[in-house]
């Protein structure tokens, strides 16, 4: 799992196709209240793309999933 940010907003890269929204939100609220979260998906197969974004309230939640030097979501584990 790849994850880059911008302000409060983070890439989450390298998702398990299995993720979905609810699970993705549920798993980075650990770290802070989420304000917004979105897993890509294929506009015609709805696939999930293997990736997302999630936006934090503030700044700390962001700095806290930094902290962290591996997340696991899904069976997938990444840096």
């Amino acid at each position: 799992m790849e994850v880059s940010l911008t302000s409060s907003k983070m890439f989450i890269g390298g998702l398990s196709w299995q993720t979905t929204q609810e699970g993705l939100r549920e798993y980075f609220s650990q770290f802070g209240e989420v304000k917004e979260c979105l897993v890509m998906r294929d506009p015609l197969t709805k696939r999930s793309r293997g990736f997302g974004f999630v936006t934090f309230m503030d700044q700390a939640g962001v700095d806290k999933v930094l902290a962290q030097s591996r997340h696991e979501l899904d069976s997938k584990t990444g840096d």
